[in-house]
């Protein structure tokens, strides 16, 4: 649904810290958003984390449920990365259940739970061949520019 440009119209992270390849749903009125992450082995991160064994740390996992809620937010709010930023607030109920690694598509599955002025509260999911991966509640705060 929104491919590499458009996310980077929304978002003002870039690589390496890009951690979205693309956003397969968007539903504004229901307050979800789908991302995917494609991990490959020419990631930066996999270079020490772990070699022999690499494995997509999990505060990164959490960086790109985020990054895919901002895409959520800035659509809802009809901003852009020009305009807007985005800062964690909380992270609660983060559980890990198995390795992301490469040749992984990871899929981000974020609800937005409730919104109070600036404040935006979310819960998500990684999702890896119909498996859970990861989990996490989290709480946002957009800052203009």
């Amino acid at each position: 649904m929104l491919d590499i440009q458009a996310i980077e119209k929304l978002i003002p992270h870039r690589y390496p810290m890009l951690l979205i390849d693309r956003i397969s749903s968007l539903d504004v009125e229901a307050g979800t958003v789908v991302g995917r992450k494609c991990v490959t082995m020419g990631e930066p991160f996999f270079q020490g984390h772990f070699p022999g064994q690499p494995v997509m740390p999990g505060v990164l996992i959490v960086e790109a449920m985020a990054q895919t809620s901002a895409i959520l937010v800035n659509t809802t709010i009809a901003k852009t990365a020009d305009e807007v930023l985005f800062y964690f607030m909380s992270l609660d109920k983060v559980r890990f259940r198995q390795p992301v690694v490469p040749g992984d598509v990871l899929e981000l599955h974020v609800n937005l739970n409730r919104r109070k002025g600036d404040v935006w509260a979310f819960s998500a999911e990684g999702i890896v061949d119909g498996k859970k991966v990861a989990e996490a509640q989290f709480m946002a705060k957009v800052i203009q520019r």
